[in-house]
């Protein structure tokens, strides 16, 4: 059984990068077709898609963050991270990571495997 582990900040200061890293274990970041995201909730909404890093290394990101966002991986540590530059109270959310295979990528409900999502809040 694939299980997804977020290890994050907590508290970020406004203008500061959120750097979150995803473990993946029981599972392979490299097996074919997976796909590994990063979706958060803020506080009373819905689910966001942010971005994801594919089995064979590809990323892609929602548009509406691209410019400050940034998904790679360390397949020596099965681990894949985010870095989200210029944050703002904006971000706060619990960001998630999730796998799935054959997924279509910016559908949050799509993925199969899920952590247990870490709060970070964006707070001077």
């Amino acid at each position: 059984q694939v299980q997804l582990q977020e290890s994050g900040p907590g508290l970020v200061k406004p203008s500061q990068t959120l750097s979150l890293t995803c473990t993946v274990s029981g599972g392979s970041i490299t097996t074919t077709y997976y796909a590994w995201s990063i979706i958060r909730q803020a506080p009373g909404k819905g689910l966001e898609w942010m971005g994801v890093i594919t089995w064979d290394g590809h990323t892609y990101y929602s548009p509406s963050l691209e410019s400050r966002t940034s998904i790679s991986r360390d397949t020596s540590k099965n681990q894949f991270s985010l870095q989200l530059r210029s944050v703002t109270p904006e971000d706060t959310a619990v960001y998630y990571c999730a796998g799935a295979p054959r997924v279509t990528w910016y559908y949050p409900c799509a993925y199969d495997y899920w952590g247990q999502g870490t709060q970070v809040t964006v707070s001077s």
